[in-house]
């Protein structure tokens, strides 16, 4: 089965993310750029891969969505690079996504071919993908405001603000374009765009939780550690909209979207 080869394409990748962050210390930048790239090609190959020997999008279960975004971190990381020149962003976002990596790797899941119903919407594919782009985006904010609030040795200047509200920004509209796939799917396969589901309302938690920041950013710039601190918070809400709520009685009991744990 494919997945049994998840942990070479797994350990290759990481080294080439790890060379790249390494690099992007030694400001040696044309290597950060080649070798966090080949480390992502490598990984999208895999999942390539795993789609074809699946014949199906692998994004089921929740170890196929930690494939996606153990991907896309590190493309956040060098786009936040390329723009920002951050040279700890790619150590940070390559430690997240060998994180994310590891847990695959020693809580394998049961990949099948099978998909319910519900699941072979048209929707679901570009609905979970773009999700999984906004949690990338968010999660390399959240990276920021932590190195601010933890790391950094002088306060966050003007660009910083403006690297940490951009990824916001974008994060927060694929996070609104999904929920609105999401609705389209939902009425598509229940007859309704939205029923309060346990997913469905941490999501608009989550959400409602960006809004804040972005409104709190854009009408008062002088709580910039509040703003960090929020960051943070909203991230945990975002882990437990993807995965936390799954442990949930009541989600266990009524939601339809704990197929993601089968």
């Amino acid at each position: 089965m494919i997945w049994e080869y998840f942990v070479y394409f797994a350990i290759a990748s990481i080294l080439l993310w790890i060379i790249g962050a390494v690099s992007s210390w030694k400001r040696r930048a044309g290597v950060a750029y080649a070798s966090t790239l080949a480390g992502i090609l490598v990984f999208f190959v895999y999942i390539v891969v795993m789609w074809i020997a699946l014949e199906r999008p692998p994004l089921r279960t929740m170890g196929e969505t930690r494939l996606w975004y153990s991907l896309f971190l590190p493309v956040a990381g060098i786009i936040v690079y390329s723009r920002w020149h951050y040279r700890w962003i790619l150590s940070f976002s390559t430690l997240m996504a060998t994180v994310f990596v590891c847990i695959n790797l020693f809580k394998p899941e049961i990949h099948t071919k099978t998909l319910m119903p519900a699941l072979q919407s048209p929707w679901f594919a570009p609905h979970v993908i773009v999700y999984m782009i906004a949690y990338a985006l968010l999660g390399a904010a959240t990276l920021v405001a932590v190195y601010h609030l933890f790391f950094a040795k002088q306060p966050s200047t003007q660009d910083d603000r403006i690297a940490e509200e951009s990824l916001v920004n974008s994060g927060f509209a694929f996070l609104t374009l999904g929920m609105l796939m999401g609705a389209l799917w939902a009425k598509e396969a229940w007859g309704h765009y939205w029923s309060w589901d346990p997913k469905e309302t941490w999501a608009a938690v989550t959400w409602l939780a960006y809004l804040v920041y972005i409104h709190l950013t854009r009408y008062d710039n002088k709580h910039i550690k509040l703003a960090h601190w929020i960051l943070v918070i909203n991230f945990c809400l975002l882990q437990m909209c993807w995965w936390g709520i799954n442990y949930l009685p009541s989600a266990q009991m009524s939601s339809v979207h704990t197929y993601s744990m089968q």
